[in-house]
């Protein structure tokens, strides 16, 4: 049994232009849905006390990455080593897995502690925990407010703009 198909000639030409416009879009931006060669795939998260980055490296071994901050600079290295079998499990028809180096460098938003950093491995995830100077966290600043009446109010406000207590002198 075969399916019949009415003819319709701006298909073909819709596909070409869909064709030619990713050929462009992965030939120079990288593609949607996941990392671009050797590079890996890195989610930085800021939250009030820390840096949190999230590196997928499967297959790194811990001594195959080096990771340094520099001022605010952030630079993991890593280089994946493929064994050598020199032939001996025969002629490769397909090679895909990856072998070669790779960095990555992001400007962190703020100063970390690098003294007490904490860098782990998960299920082929990197987990670089990084926290932030004490002069980089948010601080509290009172404010006084004069009423003219002898009666003086006290506003604790934090750096995220929430009121806190208030209290009367």
């Amino acid at each position: 049994m075969s399916n019949l198909t009415r003819y319709n000639p701006n298909r073909d030409v819709f596909s070409v232009s869909d064709v030619m416009n990713r050929l462009f879009d992965e030939a120079f931006v990288m593609p949607r849905g996941g990392s671009f060669g050797n590079i890996p795939s890195v989610d930085v998260i800021e939250n009030e006390n820390e840096i949190v980055v999230k590196a997928e490296l499967p297959g790194f071994k811990p001594d195959d990455v080096d990771i340094r901050v520099e001022g605010n600079v952030l630079t993991i290295r890593g280089e994946f080593k493929q064994e050598n079998d020199n032939g001996k499990e025969g002629q490769y028809h397909v090679k895909e897995r990856r072998s070669g180096t790779f960095t990555r460098s992001f400007t962190l938003p703020t100063n970390v502690d690098t003294s007490k950093a904490n860098a782990e491995f998960e299920n082929g995830v990197l987990y670089l925990t990084l926290p932030k100077l004490e002069e980089a966290k948010p601080k509290k600043i009172s404010i006084t407010a004069k009423n003219g009446n002898g009666n003086d109010q006290t506003v604790s406000t934090s750096a995220n703009n929430q009121q806190t207590a208030a209290s009367n002198r």
